[in-house]
């Protein structure tokens, strides 16, 4: 690879998508944690099985599409499309512990952004409708306003949503005791094409594309909103 080839928004991509950078992704499992306590994801493989469900029926055709429709708006400087598409990825997640993770996810990534891009008129913008709560800031739309602002091609952010996603679950199990570092490395690994299909098939998707389907995830995370004691946020 030659100096020309190296970008700028290849240490920004890294940044994002690093557990270093504080949005609170650690602190979820999206539902894992029922699943385990349940005995339905008792080890690696149905801990892959589970995140292919994930990426296939929800975060592809849902969260993805967003992020695409988010990332274009941040383009065209189009802040009511952006608010919509907050707005419409809001109203799809039926659970209320999952819609709060994501908001708070989203808020904290825009917060961060605006300390590391300080005057940026679509950012304060957006910002400035979700304080009024027009919006709520959804990480998605927030990663893809991110993402446009600091120059990472669309598809490339589309391909961190999925990973962070990805690895926020299987950092999950770890600490849940279901599967060792090794095994974990290795669903991630088996993973890759199903990131990489469920992107290319989701990102320059429109709004009126988007859904979601996944009936024993949403009442998996619904037990896990009133379990007594939780490990994880979600």
């Amino acid at each position: 690879m030659s100096i020309s080839e190296i970008h700028e928004y290849d240490v920004s991509m890294l940044q994002l998508s690093d557990s270093l950078f504080p949005t609170g992704m650690f602190s979820t499992s999206s539902g894992l944690e029922s699943f385990v306590y349940r005995k339905r994801v008792k080890d690696a493989p149905e801990l892959k099985g589970l995140i292919e469900v994930f990426l296939e029926s929800q975060i592809g055709p849902a969260d993805c599409v967003a992020l695409g429709c988010a990332y274009e708006s941040a383009q065209a400087q189009d802040n009511q499309k952006l608010v919509e598409t907050d707005q419409r990825l809001f109203s799809m997640k039926l659970v209320k512990e999952t819609r709060e993770v994501s908001a708070r996810s989203g808020t904290q990534l825009l917060k961060c952004l605006s300390e590391m891009m300080p005057g940026n008129d679509t950012l304060s913008n957006y910002q400035n409708v979700i304080k009024d709560g027009k919006a709520s800031g959804m990480y998605p739309v927030a990663l893809g306003l991110a993402c446009s602002l600091l120059g990472i091609p669309k598809a490339k952010a589309g391909i961190m949503l999925m990973y962070t996603f990805t690895t926020s679950i299987v950092g999950a199990a770890l600490r849940l005791g279901i599967i060792n570092h090794f095994e974990g490395q290795r669903v991630i690994n088996e993973l890759k094409s199903t990131i990489s299909r469920a992107v290319e098939e989701n990102i320059g998707k429109t709004l009126d594309d988007m859904w979601q389907f996944g009936p024993e995830i949403d009442i998996t995370q619904m037990f896990h909103e009133h379990a007594e004691r939780r490990m994880f946020l979600s």
